[in-house]
Parts: C-alpha cells; sequence; structure tokens
C-alpha cells in the first residue's frame, strides 16, 4: 500500500500464524467487551477495557504514566514487547489506546488491519478461553506532549493560519442536527456543530466498508488535501471523546506520514461544553 510506515499494520493472516509469546503480545482494546471479549477474541489476546482500563476513574483524562505502566505490567508487556491492538468499533478504540501507547513512549505497537470486522467476515476461530499472564515491571516514557492537543491549544489554532483543525465526527454531528453518534448516544455536549473552521473529513472515509481496512495511500490523499489538509500544516483532529479522531490522527501520522498531527481527545464533549467557546453549525 506504500504507507509511510507500513511496519504499523499487520494483517489477519500474521496475527493467525503468529500466536502470542514472550516478546509478542496481542490485545482487544473494546469499547463493549460483553458483546465483544467476553464472547470471544482471537487465542491468547488480553483485554483493555476502553472505559475502565485508560480513562482515569476521577478526572475526565486518560491514565497517567503510573496508570499505564500498571496496565501494562497487568497485560504481560515490557517496554521492547511488539503489542498488537484490535478492537470492536472498526478500530476505534484500538487506534485511541495505539494513541496512549505512543504517548507513553511505546515504540512497537501496531493494529491489525480491519480489527474484529475483518476477523468475523474471514470466520477465524474465537476462544472464549482467557490468556494466563505472568506480570512484569513496566516502565513507560514521560508524555509525549507533540501528540496531544489541549483547550487551549485548539484556541489558539482558531486564528493561525498554517493550523488546519479535522472534525472527524459524521456530517449530522458537524452540522449541530445531532450531538452524539446513533451508535452509542452517551455524554452529549450542550451545544451541537463544529469548531469554528474545522473541516469535516469523517473518520470512516479512510476505511473500506466491506471490511473496514485503511484505504491506499492516493484514495486518502484525496480525502484530505482537497480541503487544505496537506502536510506543510499543524493538523488537530477532534470529534466527540477522541477514540474516532484517534482513527483519523493514525491516519493522518502513520499512513500518510504527516510530521505535525495532534490528538485534540478533549474533543467536542470539552468544546460544546464550555462557557464561552465559539461555536459553528
Amino acid at each position: 500500500m506504500n504507507y509511510a510506515y507500513p511496519e504499523v499494520l499487520v494483517d489477519t493472516e500474521f496475527v493467525a500464524k503468529h500466536p502470542p509469546n514472550d516478546s509478542l503480545k496481542l490485545v482487544e482494546v473494546d469499547y463493549d467487551p460483553e458483546n465483544g471479549y467476553r464472547k470471544g477474541h482471537v487465542s491468547g489476546a488480553t483485554l483493555i477495557w476502553w472505559k475502565r482500563d485508560i480513562n482515569d476513574p476521577v478526572t475526565r483524562d486518560i491514565i497517567d504514566k503510573k496508570q499505564f505502566e500498571a496496565l501494562m505490567s497487568r497485560n504481560g508487556i515490557k517496554s521492547d514487547t511488539e503489542v498488537i491492538l484490535y478492537g470492536d468499533f472498526n478500530n476505534w478504540f484500538a487506534a485511541f489506546v495505539f494513541w496512549v501507547f505512543k504517548y507513553y513512549g511505546h515504540k512497537n505497537v501496531k493494529i491489525m488491519n480491519g480489527g474484529r470486522k475483518k476477523w468475523e467476515i474471514e470466520k477465524k476461530p474465537y476462544t472464549t478461553d482467557e490468556p494466563q499472564v505472568s506480570s512484569t515491571t513496566y516502565v513507560a516514557q514521560p508524555p509525549d506532549e507533540g501528540l496531544r492537543a489541549y483547550l487551549f491549544d485548539v484556541r489558539r489554532a482558531l486564528d493561525k493560519n498554517d493550523t488546519v483543525l479535522v472534525d472527524v465526527r459524521s456530517p449530522k454531528e458537524f452540522t449541530g442536527e445531532i450531538t452524539a453518534p446513533p451508535e452509542y448516544p452517551m455524554e452529549h455536549a450542550q451545544r451541537g456543530g463544529h469548531i469554528p473552521g474545522a473541516n469535516n473529513i469523517p473518520w470512516a472515509t479512510a476505511v473500506n466498508d466491506a471490511d473496514g481496512t485503511f484505504k491506499t495511500v492516493d484514495e486518502l490523499k484525496q480525502n484530505y488535501v482537497p480541503k487544505g489538509v496537506t502536510p506543510d500544516k499543524d493538523v488537530i483532529c477532534y470529534c466527540r471523546i477522541g477514540e474516532r479522531s484517534s482513527h483519523s490522527w493514525f491516519v493522518l501520522k502513520y499512513l500518510l506520514g504527516y510530521p505535525q498531527v495532534r490528538n485534540y481527545d478533549g474533543s467536542w464533549t470539552e468544546w460544546g461544553n464550555m462557557i464561552g467557546n465559539p461555536v459553528e453549525k
């Protein structure tokens, strides 16, 4: 596919032929593990439950460095382990966890192209057996803040010509007709609409409908370049809670090789609820 960093993707055949071992770990990332991992998963895969394991239980934030280290240790992951992530919802939450891995400096992490969707289309086997995991002592790197955008970054971006905002939500969310996707209607914002000046390039335009795999480089470029989302810009992606924007962040940074791409994980749930923030419809 001539992706900028093809090593960040593996296909389902690779996963089927390379069971987890001491140096290779397979992790399923689910928004809804009861209808995913618990009903059946790829043999040897451990579970990261996005809501429980990646989000701080008190503050609306991702887990901190110590919490990430504990999570890695529970999953039997070392700092030099090759980790393959896959999950439900077209790998939305797997992409979010990939972003968190990179945020804390884990180098060898990949995504199974197509996630659960492609595995199931191919009728590859699942198991309900959970693997026995030997815990490790994981040491993370300091957070790489260059991968993350905060509210003040986005506010500053409104007046900068060299920064472009990419709203990856559905067109109806972008216009303000709805404030949450129908798949899971929680965490509404007080206002509908989008951040002023943002480009609406839905995450789904980056994948093939049939199996959830990523489109070719040429197809992906046609998604972004005509709308002014070019490699010379500072790109900030956002959605509603940060998972779909992680998916587009992955596409822009690792498949197209854009040098400066950040994920605004506060996204519309933060922006649309903040007093004084401007909104367009």
